[in-house]
């Protein structure tokens, strides 16, 4: 479903990503783990059209995307919850929701889809017309996955999702990501707690200083000695047993 090839991008004439390969099938989580200034949100940003690479191709279902806009790149069915969440703090929770349907010709079908997910979440339905910067910083994380989920994504790419969330919190993202995995939704799981990243994952990657250094199944990196030692330490929490 999305490949990339040799991707080279960075800011200025600072190179991040420095020829990075990989790929994710249909129906696949994929995660991409490292630590801080290995590139990975680079990566999700050169994905997405945020910041074209330098060198190298992105293609999405043989589509081409290295010099697409981000709106033509959300049409084509790849939606992104960046990190730190960005919802529209003074808009109300609803109107969030409505605008991760911004490209849809729908409306119809957009209006089932928000009260499935405001049935599914009751706390979005809740908080309708209350304003997003209000909610907590996990609510905030819902909300910015459900805002997501509402372009009706085929590859939907999440970038920290349990950065700065208290543990419980954490669970509760990560069981949402379970139920998505479970329903055959395509992730890309950008994260630190690599424990909680590659139990969730089909599949790994692992990124250093710009290069991608060891990849395979999500358990094989697990008993990975070197990854053990980088990422699986005492300080990771567990979200699920």
């Amino acid at each position: 479903m999305l490949t990339l090839k040799s991707v080279q991008a960075g800011y200025g004439r600072l190179t991040v990503l420095k020829g990075i390969s990989l790929h994710v099938r249909p129906g696949e989580v994929v995660t991409l783990i490292g630590g801080n200034g290995a590139g990975k949100s680079t990566a999700l940003r050169a994905i997405s059209g945020l910041l074209p690479p330098w060198r190298g191709t992105v293609e999405f279902d043989g589509a081409d995307l290295t010099r697409l806009p981000p709106e033509r790149i959300v049409a084509l069915g790849l939606a992104l919850v960046p990190e730190g969440r960005r919802v529209f703090a003074s808009l109300s929770v609803t109107a969030n929701l409505e605008l991760g349907a911004f490209h849809r010709q729908d409306q119809k079908q957009v209006r089932r889809d928000l009260a499935d997910i405001q049935e599914r979440f009751p706390l979005l339905k809740e908080r309708a017309a209350q304003p997003a910067g209000t909610l907590s910083g996990g609510e905030q994380q819902i909300l910015a996955i459900c805002r997501a989920l509402m372009s009706r994504p085929r590859l939907l790419m999440l970038d920290e999702p349990s950065m700065g969330l208290a543990p419980r919190m954490v669970s509760q993202v990560y069981q949402i990501l379970r139920e998505l995995k479970d329903d055959g939704t395509t992730l890309l799981l950008i994260e630190q707690n690599a424990r909680a990243a590659l139990k969730l994952a089909d599949r790994g990657y692992v990124l250093e200083t710009g290069r991608i250094i060891l990849d395979g199944a999500a358990a094989e990196l697990q008993e990975d000695p070197e990854v053990q030692r980088a990422y699986l330490g005492k300080g990771y929490q567990e979200v699920w047993e």
